[in-house]
């Protein structure tokens, strides 16, 4: 071959030299690109964690450290290596997978407490009834109807729902005024009224009044009025610096938990931060009581309160314990079962042996000791009270003995694989007037202390009577008539516990 061939063909090939500077600078550069990437996915899980606002400050710069440690294990694999640095790369992709992962659930964590805190208000479903056999099938074909209304209980919402009807009919309506909820529903069976509207939390009042009402009457239309609610709670700090009180409100509804309706189960948490210790007061749902700012005097069971709205139970619960309860809890029917099953069923202790009936939801054979129950044997459970020789007495301590249950199930450590589970659902069947700073600041003290709570439970006792409620007047109603010795022992520990004195210890929780 000649020089002038040799010469051309080293031109047309690229020296061997050249291709390994090429494939080395490609891999440099992917490998600055690990880095910059495990830096921008460390600074944004930093931020959420930071934004969370739960963690101590200790604790923040403990994970801020081990982030550092970490991007310096790809730092150092690929800045100071003298072969390729693939595992570096790997280690790398894999922080930022990891990472990527904990900055989602960290925020989604933080938008679901969001969702759950500060609810402060409550929905009122005002409907618009006829009489079964009427012609109207929509509220435009009851435009000429007379409407009857009542302005004694829940006026504003009344005002507010004539106003909604008629805007949505484009006319002025004719109103008949009724004396009370149960006039309404006499005047529409007896045809003096075309139609009457009303809150669809009074319909047992109705039922109670007219017999038959529900099956005599169709609701046309219905409208939700949303309630604000004023508790005068007080800042950030109060959970971790003073005694509070959370009532402890279930339901009995299945669907919205922020629907207006009567209150089943009937708990109130009186907590000191400060001496780390919790009491739990039941109290009957037929306990006969004043409703304060409703019951004008007269007596009620406690269940009807949660009609006229969980401030109201707050109240009668309130003046019954002289004890200021500013927050609450509130879960239905389906909170309970759903939360339940989402734990994998959880171990109920049982002072004794009974079997549940129909009215409960389902029937379960309860042992005296510990069960395991799924979510419906849960809630029956909770609910049956007509097998139980000590009637409301027992059911309200075994609605605690679930609670208590709950809570345990929920400390566990396997719990936290469930934790995206639990949250999404708390996010639906949960609802508290707790602002979420105040829950970030409760357990940021907690991390902080890792104290452990003192936790008692008592129940309020009673004997099972007959009498008429202010809800119901017409008719005798079975109560729980109120054991005043029992009430005034409640009384005095939970002046124990506002007080800064120590319980008798029975739970402890870390």
């Amino acid at each position: 071959m000649s020089k002038k061939s040799r010469t051309a063909d080293r031109a047309g090939r690229r020296p061997k030299n050249t291709r390994r500077n090429s494939g080395r600078s490609e891999r440099n550069r992917f490998g600055m690109f690990c880095i910059i990437l495990q830096t921008v996915i460390s600074l944004a899980f930093m931020g959420v964690v930071v934004l969370l606002d739960m963690l101590p400050m200790r604790y923040l710069a403990m994970i801020g450290m081990i982030l550092f440690f970490l991007w310096c294990i790809t730092f150092t694999s690929q800045m100071a290596r003298r072969k390729k640095g693939t595992l570096g790369k790997l280690f790398s992709l894999l922080m930022v997978c990891v990472l990527s992962f904990g900055t989602f659930y960290v925020a989604r964590a933080n938008n679901i407490i969001a969702m759950i805190t500060g609810g402060n208000y409550q929905i009122d479903r005002m409907v618009v009834a006829v009489r079964s056999d009427d012609a109207a099938e929509v509220l435009e074909d009851a435009m000429d109807y007379s409407f009857g209304v009542q302005f004694e209980r829940g006026g504003d919402n009344m005002q507010a729902a004539v106003t909604d009807i008629q805007e949505e009919l484009g006319t002025d309506i004719s109103t008949v005024e009724c004396a009370s909820v149960q006039d309404q529903a006499q005047a529409l069976v007896n045809g003096d009224v075309d139609a009457i509207i009303y809150n669809k939390a009074y319909t047992e009042l109705m039922d109670g009044a007219v017999q038959g009402y529900s099956d005599d009457v169709r609701i046309i239309y219905e409208t939700s009025i949303r309630v604000e609610l004023n508790f005068g709670n007080s800042g950030d700090s109060s959970l971790t610096k003073q005694p509070f009180t959370v009532y402890i409100s279930g339901i009995d509804v299945y669907g919205e938990v922020t629907e207006t309706s009567r209150s089943d189960v009937n708990i109130i948490a009186v907590v000191n931060p400060t001496t780390h210790q919790v009491l739990l007061v039941t109290t009957p749902r037929d306990y006969y009581v004043e409703i304060p700012g409703v019951s004008k005097g007269q007596n009620d069971k406690l269940t009807h309160a949660g009609i006229y709205g969980i401030d109201a139970s707050m109240a009668t619960l309130s003046q019954l314990y002289e004890t200021d309860i500013n927050y609450y809890v509130r879960l239905n029917f389906t909170s309970l079962i759903d939360i339940v099953d989402i734990l994998g069923g959880i171990d109920v202790y049982s002072e004794v042996a009974f079997t549940t009936g129909d009215e409960s939801g389902c029937i379960v054979d309860v042992k005296e000791g510990y069960n395991h129950f799924d979510g419906e044997e849960a809630l029956a459970f909770c609910r049956e009270r007509h097998n139980l020789a000590d009637g409301d007495n027992q059911r309200g301590k075994n609605q605690q003995a679930v609670i208590t249950a709950m809570i345990k199930k929920m400390l566990s450590p396997t719990m936290l694989l469930k934790a995206n589970s639990i949250l999404n659902q708390v996010s639906k069947d949960v609802e508290m007037n707790v602002s979420q700073s105040q829950i970030n600041s409760l357990i940021r003290y907690q991390l902080n202390t890792n104290a452990k709570w003192t936790i008692q439970s008592v129940a309020a006792e009673g004997t099972g009577a007959e009498d008429y409620c202010y809800s119901e007047p017409n008719q005798l109603l079975y109560v729980t008539v109120p054991d005043y010795d029992s009430v005034n022992g409640i009384i005095d520990l939970v002046n124990v516990v506002e007080e800064g004195g120590t319980l008798e210890e029975t739970e402890k929780l870390n």
